[in-house]
């Protein structure tokens, strides 16, 4: 990948995306920054001794207890399935087909919205305005994701950048021949029109699908 390298020593932490202890009440130990990941996550503890990791809900407290699947009460970082979530709750970690794990509504204060129900479909307004349609027996965890600040952090600095694997985007323009070819030329002088390393161009190209031959 470009542009991806250094960056701190990380450990990856096994996140409980699927929620399918149900019955089984937890109680939040914890609540950590991940490395990984722009939300918090929470270290539950189950009534019979298991530990895991599930995203830290924004408001879920040390001490708390939790709970998921059938029956379970609409109550912050329990998860439900959506035929059980009342309409317009704040939703977030949900699944797209049952028993896969969450995978929309993850990142740090995202929330979705369940906007009603339709045959065997949720109808749910995404973070980015989107509305689909997902499967009521698809779980979904109730209410916003932590870490809401996110979106106002400062780096400050390129290094601070560096820290988190993130090194300079150099543009192509600033590269030599050989690097690039928008690289070369005197002064801010350019080489041409915008274009990948491999030389596709940005713009002006004719579709992708004309003279290209078919494959048996």
């Amino acid at each position: 990948m470009r542009h991806i390298g250094g960056g701190h020593k990380r450990r990856y932490r096994i996140i409980d995306f699927k929620r399918d202890r149900d019955g089984v009440p937890a109680t939040v130990k914890t609540i950590e920054y991940d490395p990984n990941r722009t939300a918090y996550i929470a270290l539950v503890e189950y009534a019979d001794g298991e530990k895991r990791y599930i995203l830290a809900p924004n408001g879920l407290k040390v001490g708390a207890e939790i709970l998921s699947g059938a029956g379970a009460p609409p109550n912050t970082g329990n998860a439900l399935l959506l035929k059980e979530v009342p309409l317009g709750s704040s939703i977030h970690a949900i699944e797209m087909r049952p028993g896969q794990g969450a995978s929309l509504a993850r990142s740090a204060g995202t929330y979705a919205t369940l906007m009603g129900r339709e045959d065997r479909y949720a109808v749910i307004k995404l973070p980015s305005g989107e509305v689909r349609r997902v499967l009521l027996s698809c779980k979904a965890t109730m209410g916003a994701t932590s870490n809401a600040d996110h979106a106002l952090q400062v780096f400050g600095k390129a290094g601070r950048k560096l820290w988190i694997l993130r090194p300079p985007r150099v543009r192509g323009v600033a590269m030599n021949p050989v690097d690039h070819p928008m690289g070369g030329g005197e002064g801010r002088a350019s080489r041409g029109h915008p274009r990948s390393r491999t030389g596709i161009m940005a713009k002006g190209q004719k579709p992708a699908t004309q003279g290209r031959i078919p494959v048996n």
